[in-house]
């Protein structure tokens, strides 16, 4: 393990401090985990990005084609 200082706002450590506690979390356990999420939404969205720049536009048409072509069901599935 590693050890970081960061400063924040008095406010928001008072705001984390309560929901990780509500949540039974440690201060410490709730920033490690929302770091964690932040960067898989980081690195899903640079994936993303990736895959998306070396798609083809034939595929996608081939895709959308096979896909029924009616109004969805008025109260869901």
């Amino acid at each position: 393990m590693s050890s970081v200082t960061i400063d924040l706002p008095d406010s928001l450590k008072k705001n984390i401090e309560a929901l990780a506690a509500k949540e039974g979390y440690t201060l410490n356990q709730f920033l490690a985990s929302a770091a964690a999420e932040k960067l898989a939404v980081v690195t899903t969205m640079d994936y993303m990005r990736r895959e998306a720049a070396a798609g083809q536009m034939e595929d996608l048409e081939h895709y959308l084609a096979a896909v029924p072509d009616v109004d969805p069901p008025e109260h869901g599935v």
